[in-house]
């Protein structure tokens, strides 16, 4: 194979392993304060990205054209709005079903996911359609011995790294990620530390939905376009990503998520007709490492109560 295309697999295969590495992570959090799966995170993402697009009309609408201020109101609204509704799901819906079974707390998810995917394909203008997104980033391009290296991907991949470097920090250097990992080990011993526990699951998850905002407007500056059903497809793969890396643990939804667009990127080189098997090869594989491994590359550690 041509050196310069196998690079460009490489490069593809990073930005989708990055988009699916943040909704990942986020599915990791709600389990690891939680023990539930929130079913409607991909849905939030969506939500994200609208967010983002109407933001950007508003301040076109304003005659504000800087490419620049643009791309960080929008990045700002986006997150911050998806954290609130995060925070929302969770204090309305998530916190008060607590004692019910964890089946009434994946079907409610499910149909809030729902809710929010249909309200934007009914009451967005024209939002059954795909929507153009703006391109805001750089279009310069180098090209490296037939591997044409684009600047705006290179920006994405750093500030998606960047972003999952500041929450790492935040969970291992603060005094929230000290309070966030405590409650996913033992919600009752830091209860009795004084943790306000309920505070705690309302800040993780408003931190899972901004992260899942910030990966739909990365979504939507890569492919320069989005439509009302990215986060069903999107929220199925961070899932499952979170699932073959070991759900509950931050490092293996990151390795998950590369290890998923790794197998997608494969199929498309090595199967024929790739573009219609590449997801089929990739889920493949994670049913088979699922039946080989079921908690994950990277299990969640735990401890025996006595």
């Amino acid at each position: 194979m041509d050196l310069g295309l196998l690079a460009q697999y490489v490069m593809n295969g990073l930005m989708l392993g990055m988009m699916y590495a943040l909704v990942a992570v986020g599915f990791t959090l709600f389990f690891g304060v939680l023990d539930i799966i929130k079913f409607s995170h991909g849905d939030v993402l969506t939500v994200g990205a609208f967010t983002a697009l109407a933001t950007f009309i508003a301040l076109s609408a304003l005659g504000i054209e800087s490419s620049v201020v643009q791309l960080l109101v929008m990045l700002l609204a986006a997150i911050g709005a998806m954290a609130f509704l995060g925070a929302v799901i969770a204090r309305a819906f998530v916190l008060p079903l607590r004692s019910a079974p964890p089946l009434n707390t994946l079907l409610i998810t499910l149909m809030i996911g729902t809710v929010l995917r249909e309200m934007v394909r009914l009451f967005y203008p024209d939002g059954a359609n795909p929507k153009p997104f703006p391109r805001l980033l750089p279009a310069d391009s180098v090209n490296l011995g037939g591997f044409n290296l684009r600047l705006d991907n290179v920006i994405l991949l750093v500030a998606g790294a960047l972003v999952i470097v500041c929450l790492q920090l935040v969970l291992n250097k603060t005094k929230l990620g000290l309070a966030i990992r405590a409650v996913a080990q033992d919600e009752e011993t830091t209860k009795i530390m004084g943790v306000n526990f309920n505070r705690i699951v309302l800040v993780t998850f408003a931190i899972g939905s901004g992260l899942a905002a910030f990966a739909g407007v990365m979504n939507g500056l890569y492919y320069n376009e989005i439509n009302f059903g990215i986060g069903l497809y999107l929220g199925v793969v961070g899932f499952s990503a979170a699932i073959i890396g070991g759900l509950g643990n931050i490092y293996g939804a990151i390795l998950g998520g590369f290890l998923f667009a790794a197998l997608q990127t494969i199929g498309a080189v090595s199967l024929p007709f790739a573009s219609a098997y590449k997801d089929v090869f990739a889920f493949a594989v994670v049913i088979a490492i699922m039946a080989w491994r079921p908690t994950g590359l990277i299990p969640e550690k735990t401890s025996e109560r006595v």
